[in-house]
């Protein structure tokens, strides 16, 4: 295979920013959809329980998500580093031991769920009522979670490898082949929340697929899968390796635990305040969360690998792609926040039929919610260049606010003062408290200057 006709050095910034952002983008909202159509097709077969029901099991399929996320950021900047140097050699070590720790880590805690799948269950929060489905869905999609990880990292080292169209195709045939398989295990087959698990994990096990395909049959362009020593010094020096990933990608994953923060916290308060029908219609806010959080992470992710690559070299086409990603992620922010606001009873109505006692309450939380969106996708952007220029401190800070310091108290304080409407509030609050921080921060703090290379 040739070598990938993209330039992060040379080629037009815009049109560089173009040829990643659209493939991530369309792959990434696909990756979306494999969430949301279960959560239709679970809204329309088996009614808003079962949507409450996976909206529980989601928080601790999205650690794993940030697991894939931390290493495929941390091995990706890393790489792209040293590809910028010519040193392809270790840019192929630092991917390969991004996969493999990975996989140790996902087997050894699959088999921990899928042996005790009921303490999995109430540990989440589900009610007795909630368990068997939620326990259904743990046993149904936890064999896919290998093979989901691998896509994850994957798709940042193919698009790293100038391949962004190829990691499209993973997140497009695997959201398709899930339309399929939902509509089938749920209605022809009756299988309930089990079969929209089983649907879910063989659809994000096409992409790891393609994924092994690519590293280990000969179609990588520089970064194909290496062969790693087994001596004691290769396994701590990979280790330190790994370390290194982990604190550069910590923000992603710190990201990824915002959202599982956010439904599980979000859970506990609306079953508190609303009872289950409550978590069913906070569960349809979750299930377009990861659209809106997949645009943010598209857009970051598109700028990682151009900012990564110039910003010791030539810092001025760092600085113009930031501001690129920027603009755009104000323009999709608007947008999809003017949807929500304009069109909210017709979203809603995807997932739930006009009789189902959630579909009200979605109906007039929903409006609210997406009040933050915009800030969602706008802090994603900023958190992903600092991760983009290796300055982990502020990408793990503004991580840390918005996903824990200032949600959960939010979460916890404002349903005391504004009932009902607190706990819609409570995302949108943390995302403005968390720009206006990144925006003083960026006034306030001395210009960013890089370090040259050794």
């Amino acid at each position: 295979m040739n070598r990938d006709s993209i330039d992060f050095g040379k080629d037009n910034i815009l049109v560089l920013f173009r040829k990643m952002l659209i493939p991530t983008l369309l792959g990434m909202l696909s990756l979306s959809a494999v969430t949301a159509f279960d959560g239709i097709f679970i809204g329309r077969g088996v009614g808003s329980a079962g949507i409450a029901a996976v909206n529980i099991c989601v928080p601790l399929l999205m650690i794993f998500t940030g697991l894939g996320l931390m290493l495929g950021v941390g091995c990706s900047v890393v790489a792209a580093i040293h590809l910028s140097k010519d040193n392809v050699k270790a840019a192929r070590i630092n991917t390969t031991q991004a996969l493999i720790f990975a996989s140790v880590v996902t087997a050894v805690c699959s088999a921990a769920i899928l042996i005790f799948p009921d303490k999995a269950a109430h540990l989440l929060g589900a009610s007795e009522a909630l368990t068997p489905l939620v326990v259904d869905y743990l046993v149904g999609f936890t064999p896919g979670l290998l093979l989901n990880i691998w896509g994850i990292i994957g798709l940042f080292i193919i698009r790293l490898d100038g391949r962004p169209g190829l990691g499209m195709w993973c997140n497009l045939i695997g959201g398709l082949a899930n339309v399929f398989l939902d509509w089938l295990f749920i209605f022809p087959l009756g299988m309930g929340v089990l079969g929209a698990a089983i649907a879910t994990a063989i659809s994000v096990s096409i992409g790891g697929l393609i994924v092994v395909v690519y590293l280990f049959g000969g179609y990588a362009n520089r970064l194909s899968f290496y062969r790693l020593k087994t001596s004691l010094k290769s396994w701590r020096l990979s280790m330190r390796n790994i370390g290194y990933q982990c604190k550069i990608g910590s923000s992603a994953m710190l990201g990824e635990m915002t959202m599982a923060v956010l439904m599980f916290t979000g859970n506990i308060v609306f079953m508190r305040y609303m009872g289950d029908v409550g978590v069913g219609a906070f569960g349809i806010a979750c299930y377009y969360c990861p659209f809106v959080f997949m645009v943010g992470g598209a857009i970051a992710q598109s700028a990682q690998p151009i900012i990564s690559y110039n910003i010791t070299s030539s810092h001025h086409r760092a600085v113009k792609t930031q501001r690129l990603a920027l603009l755009t992620a104000l323009t999709c922010g608007l947008i999809v926040t003017l949807a929500f606001q304009f069109f909210s009873d017709a979203l809603v109505g995807l997932f739930l039929s006009e009789g189902d006692a959630a579909r009200p309450i979605a109906v007039g939380g929903m409006p609210l919610f997406s009040m933050g969106f915009t800030f969602f996708i706008l802090n994603l952007t900023a958190i992903g260049y600092y991760q983009s220029v290796e300055r982990v401190v502020a990408a793990t800070v503004y991580a840390l606010m918005r996903g824990l310091l200032i949600l959960v108290p939010a979460f916890i304080f404002m349903p005391m003062v504004l009932g009902d409407k607190g706990a819609w509030l409570a995302m949108p609050v943390s995302e403005f408290v968390t720009f206006l921080t990144i925006v003083a921060f960026y006034f306030f703090s001395k210009p960013y200057v890089p370090k040259q290379p050794a």
